[in-house]
């Protein structure tokens, strides 16, 4: 690497840090206390849509922030994931592991908004979701499964994030560039 990429890198690693931590404090914190809080489902679905819904617009930044930061990284190690054995492979998983995760997010979105629609008392809110009709315990479920894929994804591309690293080191680049050079030159032993 020629420079430093301390910009793109910290927004890739603070926003990956946020989506993750983000996740698992939700399913673990948020969900738990608002299952002890609330008096009955209904209730305790309002109190998590509530703070899922002020997480929201962090969440969205914070992937924004991952999603620019691991761009400007695929860009300033173009040369690497081209010429460096392993980085490509590595690049691809790590690129289809958030592809995933973008994925469980916006499904867990998508059914959190029902429920709380389903849940809320509000008269505009019990209108949509007449309109939408939606099985609340089969989203419930759902939702109860994806929220936990959101934070397993997330750390699969933290320990990913780690093996980059790893494969930035001058020694790593000069194996993985000799290894690389010795699978397209038959002729070099």
């Amino acid at each position: 690497m020629s420079g430093r990429n301390t910009l793109i890198r910290s927004l890739h690693d603070v926003g990956l840090a946020a989506w993750f931590g983000g996740s698992l404090m939700g399913a673990v914190g948020l969900n738990g206390a608002a299952k002890d809080e609330g008096a009955t489902d209904t209730a305790g679905a309002r109190i998590a849509s509530s703070g899922w819904s002020k997480w929201a617009p962090v969440n969205a930044a914070a992937i924004g922030a991952h999603l620019f930061g691991g761009g400007g990284l695929l860009a300033v190690n173009a040369h690497r994931v081209a010429k460096q054995k392993g980085v490509a492979a590595s690049t691809t998983a790590k690129t289809a592991v958030t592809a995933a995760a973008l994925a469980a997010t916006a499904y867990a979105r998508v059914l959190g908004k029902k429920i709380e629609l389903s849940s809320s008392s509000d008269p505009q809110d019990a209108e949509k979701a007449a309109q939408h009709p939606v099985d609340v315990d089969k989203a419930r479920r759902q939702l109860a499964c994806v929220q936990w894929a959101v934070p397993a994804l997330t750390g699969c591309l933290v320990v990913l994030n780690a093996l980059h690293g790893e494969q930035q080191r001058p020694f790593e680049q000069l194996h993985g560039m000799w290894e690389h050079a010795r699978s397209v030159t038959p002729l070099i032993p």
